[in-house]
């Protein structure tokens, strides 16, 4: 090829480049609108169309844009939300719809960064270089096509390892009050799990908090291998919304790259508050304690991404922090985030205050997982452990009182005896990790195995240690 020849073709595919963009845009004619109307943080727009979901520019008189989404619409009318700050917003703003929604950037540029609701980086670490994209809203899995839950998944905790056993691909709630030691006890399942990636998503929390937990609770041990996607409460509803989506997108990625991922979102209650704002905004009925039906409908939604892939591929086990208003365990959000999860973990504001910690109620918290991931022996230890627990806290009153006199009942005499071993037991420094072998193994040595139990007939359960 001559020189001239080669220096045509160089100009005809610089040319080709800057033009290649607008081939994927297929929009065609786009309708301009204006801001009609405003209440609260709902903008409503007419002159223009855009689907549910689609994203508009709200263009002031000085060319300033504010992103927002579509998120209703009732005749000509269009309800947007925006996802940053509206100060500055006037009447008969124009409205240029966008034609597409919004993929969620990931890729391992990720791991050890902070960064917001949209993905925009948080901790002063520069821009993050990562081209690949992955759907907000996530994609769908055939239920038929995931792999069960056969593994066992090592979070450091030797209450939850060894009594609450989680799988590879399980979703629990951790169901706290404020002031319980949620926070904590998530620092250090991202510490000290075995899992290959953990995604943090803090929705809603307040900024200060945030800074705690990537300081002094991740630590930066912590944060070589997490992704921690913060958004205060001090953020739009939309932008909140966006913040658990782009958390849940970020841990399907490496899921599919054949990963082991944890995901750790606090909290979903706050995630369940964001839409409860949006509904109200464009008209949605309020149903019970204030929550319309979509926040209903959206939960499920958003916790069902989590899960083990595709057979063959990577998993999700997940832990969403439910915070229990006035320590009432029948709040509408906790009671339906327990019909769609495998379990949950309580944690109890009388044990936090009486210095015990991690503060989990073992009596109130289950692991639907559990039987299908530990062996027979591990199965009757804890199931044991339980019991003899569970007999002392029926009993407690009268102990504590005096009431009760040595000898009356052999097994809650054999329960008082046990009580300082298995309350050691539940307890753990945070800066220690107790990993799944050696929680199993403190278990086991406490109780008799299976065989010794089924051989005692008269039902009382002997802790050894």
């Amino acid at each position: 090829m001559s020189r001239p020849e080669a220096d045509r073709s160089a100009i005809w595919a610089r040319r080709i480049s800057r033009l290649q963009h607008r081939l994927e845009d297929t929009r065609g004619l786009v309708v301009e609108g204006k801001v009609t109307r405003m209440v609260g943080l709902t903008l409503e727009a007419v002159g223009c169309r855009a689907a549910i979901g689609g994203r508009c520019d709200v263009i002031n008189a000085n060319g300033e844009r504010i992103d927002a989404e579509v998120v209703g619409f009732s005749g000509e009318s269009l309800y947007l939300m925006p996802t940053g700050d509206i100060r500055g917003l006037e009447p008969d703003a124009r409205v240029a719809p966008k034609g597409h929604g919004t993929d969620a950037r990931v890729g391992e540029d990720l791991l050890g960064r902070v960064i917001d609701g949209g993905g925009m980086p948080l901790d002063g670490k520069g821009p993050i270089h990562s081209s690949e994209r992955w759907p907000l809203n996530g994609e769908s899995i055939n239920p038929l096509a995931r792999d069960p839950i056969r593994e066992p998944l090592d979070v450091g905790i030797r209450a939850i390892n060894a009594l609450l056993s989680v799988g590879r691909g399980q979703r629990l709630g951790l169901f706290a009050g404020s002031g319980v030691g949620k926070s904590v006890l998530l620092g250090m399942m991202t510490k000290y799990t075995d899992a290959d990636i953990v995604v943090v998503g803090l929705i809603g929390e307040r900024g200060r908090e945030v800074k705690e937990f990537v300081d002094n609770i991740l630590g930066e041990e912590g944060m070589r291998r997490a992704v921690v996607v913060a958004v205060p409460a001090d953020q739009p509803p939309l932008r909140r919304l966006h913040g658990a989506m782009l958390a849940t997108s970020i841990a399907e990625y490496f899921r599919a790259q054949g990963k082991n991922v944890l995901l750790l979102m606090d909290s979903l209650t706050r995630f369940a508050q964001a839409q409860r704002e949006i509904g109200l905004a464009i008209n949605e009925p309020p149903a019970t304690k204030g929550y319309p039906p979509s926040v209903f409908a959206k939960l499920p939604h958003l916790v069902e991404r989590a899960g083990n892939g595709d057979k063959g591929g990577g998993s999700i086990t997940a832990f969403y922090t439910v915070l229990t208003e006035g320590d009432d365990q029948q709040d509408p959000i906790a009671d339906a985030a327990r019909a769609i999860l495998d379990g949950h973990i309580v944690l109890s504001r009388r044990l936090a205050e009486a210095g015990h910690y991690p503060a989990i109620d073992i009596e109130q918290s289950v692991s639907r997982a559990m039987n299908d991931i530990v062996s027979r022996d591990h199965r009757s230890a804890a199931q044991a452990f339980k019991q003899v627990y569970s007999l002392y806290q029926r009993n407690r009153d009268l102990i504590s009182v005096g009431a009760y006199e040595a000898g009356s009942d052999e097994q809650i005499d054999m329960a008082i005896a046990a009580m300082p071993s298995l309350q050691a037991f539940l307890q753990q420094d945070m800066d220690v990790s107790h990993d799944i072998a050696s929680s199993i193994g403190d278990l086991l040595s406490m109780f008799p195995s299976e065989e010794e139990i089924q051989a005692a007939q008269n039902g009382a359960v002997r802790p050894v240690g």
